[in-house]
């Protein structure tokens, strides 16, 4: 697994533009509905990476090849009131690779890093029922509550998002 800078977002932006289109297509609520053409998904991903050089945004990746099987990102608030807290966001497993436990170390290493940063406080959404929720269980999230309707799906229908958050234990920071 490695950090990515501006310059290696960039780099793998095809492999994390093919691994968003594989995990849309495969039905997982992230933000994008199908079909999600190529073109699209690459365009979200450079639009990354000024987040990414200016230290809004933490994006982690596991390479495997020309490929990427995972990916997770911790987005920080630029408020001076929020700055003990991060979003996890995008956390994806290609559907190839999933039950092979990389949920688990991408989860593990966006919360290490942000312990790490000096980060007390993370929180994130995620589709109700979805596996996805087990995972942030099974970790120790807590749910914070249900939107209805919150989000759509991959095909349009409006499903309800559960809010999930997780106390990290204060370190000193080196973000």
């Amino acid at each position: 697994m490695i950090r990515l800078d501006a310059t290696r977002l960039l780099g793998r932006a095809g492999a994390l533009a093919d691994l968003l289109s594989s995990t849309v297509h495969a039905g997982a609520s992230v933000g994008f509905l199908a079909p999600l053409c190529r073109a699209e998904a690459l365009a979200w991903w450079r639009e990354r990476a000024p987040d990414v050089a200016a230290g809004r945004l933490a994006v982690w990746a596991v390479p495997d090849g020309d490929r990427v099987l995972g990916t997770v990102g911790l987005a920080f608030p630029g408020k001076p009131n929020s700055r003990h807290r991060a979003e996890l966001v995008k956390l994806m497993v290609h559907p190839d690779a999933r039950g092979r436990g990389l949920g688990h170390r991408l989860l593990a290493t966006a919360e290490d890093a942000a312990a790490a940063a000096g980060i007390t406080l993370l929180h994130l959404d995620t589709e109700t029922g979805s596996p996805a929720e087990r995972l942030y269980r099974s970790a120790g999230w807590t749910s914070a509550g249900v939107i209805p309707d919150y989000a759509a799906r991959p095909d349009g229908a409006l499903c309800p998002t559960t809010l999930y958050y997780k106390r990290l234990p204060p370190t000193a920071p080196t973000r």
